[in-house]
């Protein structure tokens, strides 16, 4: 089976939902860890914020001069603050300064201003707008990164504080790069989970597409085998799918049957009418060439010519009535009491063979909603039958009967009966039990004409045993007063016209 072309890209099912997967997992990595990170440096400057807004309130509050703090031993905290920063390499954690109104930095506890203060100060500028402002601002100093705040003392000077946000920087450096590592691995296990269990579930799809192809190669026995684990929507497509693929197989081998019974008919209407063509022909070649002389071969040649285009016309008047059939014409509805038409039936027969016995089993009016014409074919046909195949001597039943709603009408015999297999071909078109007389057509026509009513009709027969074609018709269409009385009623008033079924060839 030649594969669809597709251009380039993921055109499969299963590299599209593990793309899926993979891209939806990636875009929850990168918003959580987003969310983590902003959590996370929002809670540390929080800290430092919090520390530095404390020093400069206790600091500012204090009332305290420059010359003060420098004569008070208590402010050994800056010493402290100040005195490491001048062995520290780097860039210092923390960050004092002192300055004048103009911003220049001043000598605190008896120290000069070290060139991180400098910078610091320089930075900073007009400290003015930091100490307006109660949230500490960011500022870098020496290429590092601080939170800074000041505040005035009493006599004017400023202090400038800062923390570095180095350390900062880095945790949450450090903490990205983790998750990044994390997030990458869940992403190559998902697209590995993802693959194998799309795989796994995309199992059933294969099959289907392994029973399309091999029925596509001519096995119409295919179908698509259950799953371990069904999943419902697969399952229902499967079962779908499954049932389309017999419906497939039912209509293929309906026409296979078909076109053989279509072949096996024209051969048959073909040597049935070739058969008094030939005969018809063969006279009128010898009148041609003077060879029928006398005027009892001439009269002879003449019966045998009308013989043979009776016969032929027969034929043909029969294959027309199973054309008609075949083309689904208009049944002519009406309320038909079957028990009339079986008691019609059985006097004709008694008329046409005075010395064979008949019965009849049909009392009261069994009314049907019909085809009389139709019914009278039918019951025809069978008695015709019996003529030509039985015995004058063999006796014959004829019965109606009618439950619930369906009506039964029989015709019996105690002829010789058949053997099993002609009786599986006996309403195939042309087909006579034993090579008999009679053109075959006669069973066909009345399967064709009960199946245009809706009904069913059956043979019970073996060798020795004699025939019994039975013929079962559903109630349709009559009202409960025609029922109770068991009359016709008006029948032109009460006829329809429905459309024929279709009948097998």
């Amino acid at each position: 089976m030649p594969r669809p072309r597709c251009g380039r890209g993921i055109h499969s099912l299963r590299g599209r939902l593990t793309l899926a997967n993979v891209v939806l997992l990636a875009l929850g990595i990168v918003a959580a860890t987003a969310v983590s990170v902003w959590g996370m440096r929002y809670y540390l400057l929080d800290q430092i914020d919090t520390e530095l807004t404390q020093t400069r309130d206790s600091l500012g509050g204090s009332q305290l001069t420059l010359r003060q703090i420098d004569s008070l031993s208590v402010l050994s905290f800056f010493r402290e603050r100040i005195e490491p920063e001048r062995d520290r390499e780097g860039s210092p954690d923390s960050l004092f300064a002192a300055v004048d109104a103009r911003g220049e930095p001043v000598r605190v506890l008896g120290f000069e201003p070290t060139p991180a203060q400098r910078a610091f100060a320089d930075t900073v500028g007009d400290p003015r707008p930091l100490i307006a402002d109660p949230e500490p601002h960011d500022v870098t100093v020496g290429g590092a990164s601080y939170r800074a705040t000041a505040t005035r003392l009493a006599d004017g000077t400023y202090i400038l504080m800062g923390t570095s946000t180095e350390s900062l920087h880095r945790g949450v450096t450090k903490a990205v790069k983790f998750d990044l590592a994390i997030g990458t691995l869940l992403l190559l296990l998902l697209a590995c989970v993802t693959m194998w269990s799309v795989r796994r579930r995309m199992r059933p799809l294969e099959d289907m597409v392994e029973t399309s192809s091999a029925i596509a190669e001519g096995d119409l026995t295919r179908r698509v085998p259950s799953s371990r684990d069904p999943i419902l929507e697969v399952e229902q497509l499967r079962l779908a799918l499954n049932s389309m693929l017999h419906q497939v197989e039912s209509a293929y081998r309906t026409r296979e049957r078909s076109a053989a019974q279509l072949r096996r008919f024209v051969a048959d209407a073909s040597h049935e009418l070739r058969t008094p063509l030939a005969a018809i022909r063969g006279y009128l070649q010898l009148y041609e060439r003077g060879m029928l002389r006398e005027p009892e071969e001439r009269k002879r040649a003449w019966d045998r010519m009308m013989t043979e285009s009776d016969r032929m016309g027969r034929l043909v008047d029969e294959l027309l009535v199973l054309a008609r059939l075949d083309q689904r014409p208009e049944l002519r509805l009406r309320n038909v009491d079957v028990s009339r038409l079986v008691r019609d039936a059985a006097e004709d027969l008694r008329v046409q063979q005075p010395e064979r016995p008949v019965s009849v089993e049909a009392s009261g009016a069994v009314l049907v909603r019909a085809d009389e014409s139709g019914l009278r074919q039918v019951l025809g046909n069978l008695l015709a039958n019996v003529r030509i195949h039985t015995p004058a001597q063999v006796p014959v039943r004829l019965g109606v009967t009618r439950a619930e709603d369906t009506v039964r009408l029989w015709v019996e015999d105690d002829g010789p009966g058949l053997s099993a297999e002609d009786a599986s071909r006996v309403f195939d078109r042309f087909f006579r039990a034993g090579g008999g007389a009679g053109s075959g057509l006669g069973m066909a026509i009345v399967q064709g004409v009960v199946q245009s009513h809706g009904g069913e009709v059956s043979v019970r027969t073996a060798p020795g045993e004699g025939l019994a074609v039975t013929v079962r018709l559903p109630v349709r269409g009559l009202s409960g007063a025609e029922e109770l009385s068991g009359r016709p009623g008006d029948r032109a008033a009460g006829e329809d016209a429905v459309p024929l079924p279709a009948t097998p060839p």
